[in-house]
């Protein structure tokens, strides 16, 4: 019988949330060598960064990527210009993206860049247009949703970075970096 694995890794930009090789594109196996049985729980797209738990417990799997469970998940996510209180509150409240409302989301506009590493590739840089930061929770997760939402109000999405999946984040980790959940994180879970 296998022994039940549990790793948080820090997704980098560019890197696919998959083991298979894909033509000229880095993966998980790039990065990681774990038992064959062990999965990314959820995804995060090829150009969104942070935390991805891996597991081969399918009861924790399923129970935190079904979406009556509820488990928060915190992204930072750099949006272009600075949006209105308005625009802000429309996230709040849920925004229609493919014929369906969201769920409600917890949403911040910082007022300080946050401290997070610089991206491999730098973000597209406009001298005439600003870009600000938002932390959004959101309790579910649809394909690609932060991106979504945020170009629903205007503002797209230029980097997102998930930093918390529950009471568990990528704290100092650095891009490319795992390691193994302790005990009592996975009680919170």
């Amino acid at each position: 019988m296998n022994q039940i694995k549990f790793i948080l890794f820090y997704k980098p930009y560019a890197v696919l949330s998959q083991f298979s090789p894909e033509a000229g594109k880095q993966t998980l196996k790039d990065f990681l060598s774990l038992p064959k049985d062990v999965y990314p729980v959820g995804r995060l797209d090829f150009d969104s960064e942070g935390l991805l738990l891996l597991t081969n417990d399918n009861a924790i799997k399923n129970k935190l990527t079904d979406p009556k469970f509820g488990h928060p998940k915190t992204y930072l996510a750099q949006v272009e210009r600075i949006p209105t209180e308005e625009a802000i509150k429309k996230l709040r409240n849920g925004v229609t993206i493919e014929r369906e409302k969201t769920k409600p989301a917890e949403v911040e506009l910082l007022t300080e860049e946050p401290q997070i590493h610089p991206r491999s590739i730098p973000i597209r840089f406009r001298k005439t247009v600003p870009t600000s930061w938002l932390k959004i929770v959101l309790r579910e997760g649809r394909n690609r949703q932060v991106r979504k939402m945020t170009a629903s109000i205007g503002h797209p999405t230029l980097r997102l970075v998930r930093i918390k999946i529950g009471n568990i984040g990528i704290e100092m980790m650095k891009p490319g970096e795992w390691r193994e959940i302790t005990h009592q994180e996975i009680i919170q879970l």
